[in-house]
């Protein structure tokens, strides 16, 4: 059985858990995000001379946008932007200044920015798109230089985000050792993928994989359904049952939802990982299985623990390696390429892909650029899954059409959401406009949020800003006001390092785990235990 090789590792040095040696320190770069030429999108440009205290001019011409791991690349080249440049220049502290120049290329990021506009380390962090003449649009961001990527392959995954990189060599480390997986994240992350590619990478790939939802089998038979029956055992067995840990014998099963296995189940399964041996339903004689597990769940199992609803042991057995996917709000550069890798699927199937590379250079871009924006502004509370039925939903919506539209279906899901705010700016303020709309009915007043409601609002998002200030109505600069007047709310700042540290060593490095327990935002815990180079002293 593949996990006699987990409990000799386990036994000796504790499970293994995917760490990463500290990368180099993230720089500001801009992604595309949209371009008329879909096939210019995820190219990026590395904002590095701001480092150096020089400044980066952004034109139609110049300079060049590369693709991860080429070096050959080409400006935006789009006839709509000036050639006159957009500026960014470096501020104190992490700071991005982007100057936009009366008669130069439009720009937008919510509103029309013109002036001197700041972004802070807050705002580079969740990301900002920026709406280039109505046509290009580009997320100005950070991420890791280049020479930190490594060469890994898709491995099936598109992205080319840090934390999508970081999945893919921890998959290319593990794949080819008998060690069972444990793959954590959020509901529509892709873990069936992650694991196929496990399954893909491995001496096993000409064997079987079988992949089975725990969460969908019935209590009552979950357990013939996984370890096989024999005839008789219970009603309605009228003939033996296989089961699905012998059907994957000689390959990979993989078991979805792990965290809503039946207790019963949950004995089982650790006599198989310990021994290798299952019983059948209704059998006494042992039979041996040779199958590599993986396991997928969105729950804090810890907590289950502690609740007394899963066993501590199955997960020391299932933990042999950790791979956390990370959300999709977590991974904003990539939400440009994944929409349109779905929409060219679909247009495929409709005939129409020659819409991503119109021969007009003048034609509108068939994904419009507020479109654009709106969608790597969304949270994604449903993640790839989400973004994959968002794409086809506006292609078929879209069928025919010289551009896409949001109908009244998808206008509900993607709902209002708020733009993100620069963290401050200089300069004149943009002038009015001549009449001026009424507020939209969403948005409230900071004053009327009380301390119970925003509460709720971090904790019901997880401490997303964004989302819990579009949830709340208000912006994203209110809701770090109204935390700075909450004694009961903290910030990461706040915490000693004596308690991030006791915190990481009590939840075994688990950033979620973490945030749940501290209440705070875990982008920024992340960046605080990065500080304090807990990573490397962990055991």
């Amino acid at each position: 059985m593949a996990e006699s090789t987990t409990a000799d590792v386990s036994t000796a040095a504790g499970p293994l858990r995917g760490r990463e040696a500290p990368a180099p320190g993230p720089v500001p770069a801009l992604t595309i995000v949209s371009h008329p030429r879909a096939h210019r999108v995820g190219e990026r440009l590395l904002l590095e001379a701001l480092a150096t205290g020089q400044e980066v001019a952004l034109s139609r011409n110049a300079p060049r946008f590369t693709r991860p791991g080429s070096a050959l690349g080409q400006p935006l080249d789009d006839p709509f932007l000036s050639r006159r440049p957009l500026r960014f220049t470096p501020g104190p502290g992490g700071v991005v200044r982007l100057v936009v120049e009366e008669g130069g290329t439009p720009v937008v990021a919510g509103q029309p920015l013109r002036g001197t506009w700041e972004f802070g380390p807050e705002a580079l962090e969740a990301g900002v798109p920026l709406e280039l003449a109505a046509r290009v649009v580009v997320l100005l961001h950070r991420l890791v230089p280049p020479e930190a990527e490594g060469g890994s392959e898709s491995l099936g995954m598109v992205g080319q985000s840090p934390s999508m990189l970081r999945v893919r060599r921890q998959v290319e480390q593990v794949a080819d050792l008998d060690v069972s997986v444990l793959l954590r994240g959020e509901t529509g992350t892709g873990k069936e993928l992650v694991a196929r590619a496990l399954h893909l990478r491995s001496p096993r790939r000409s064997g079987p994989f079988v992949s089975v939802n725990l969460g969908a089998l019935s209590r009552e038979l979950a357990t013939a359904e996984l370890f096989g029956a024999e005839r008789g055992a219970y009603t309605g067995a009228t003939q033996s049952r296989e089961g699905l840990f012998r059907a994957a014998h000689g390959g990979t099963l993989f078991l979805d939802e792990v965290g809503e296995a039946p207790s019963e189940v949950q004995g089982m399964l650790l006599r198989v990982l310990e021994s290798g041996e299952l019983y059948p339903v209704g059998g006494r004689t042992p039979v041996r299985v040779d199958v590599r597990l993986v396991a997928a769940t969105d729950a804090h199992l810890e907590e289950h623990i502690q609740q007394g609803r899963f066993k501590a042991p199955l997960l020391h057995r299932l933990a042999g390696y950790e791979i956390r996917l990370p959300p999709l709000r977590e991974r904003r550069e990539d939400i440009g390429p994944l929409f349109h890798h779905f929409a060219r699927q679909e247009l495929e199937v409709l005939g129409e892909a020659w819409r991503l590379s119109p021969e007009d250079a003048y034609a509108e871009p068939w994904l419009p650029a507020p479109l654009a924006a709106r969608l790597v502004r969304h949270p994604w509370p449903g993640n790839i899954r989400q973004l994959r039925n968002v794409a086809r939903q506006l292609v078929i919506s879209g069928r025919g059409q010289a551009r896409l539209q949001v109908d009244a279906s998808l206008e509900r899901e993607l709902g209002a959401v708020a733009p993100p705010e620069p963290a401050w700016r200089t300069g004149p303020p943009p002038p009015a406009p001549s009449q001026p709309g009424p507020e939209p009915a969403s948005r409230r007043k900071p004053s009327e949020v009380k301390e119970p409601e925003l509460l709720a609002a971090l904790r019901e998002h997880a401490w997303d800003m964004q989302a819990a200030a579009d949830a709340l109505g208000i912006t994203r600069g209110s809701i770090y006001n109204l935390m700075s007047r909450s004694p009961r709310v903290r910030t990461v700042k706040e915490l000693s390092a004596e308690e991030i540290s006791q915190c990481f060593h009590d939840c075994r490095g688990d950033l979620d785990a973490m945030a749940h327990r501290l209440e705070v935002s875990k982008r920024a815990l992340q960046r605080r235990v990065r500080e304090l180079r807990l990573a490397e002293d962990a055991p």
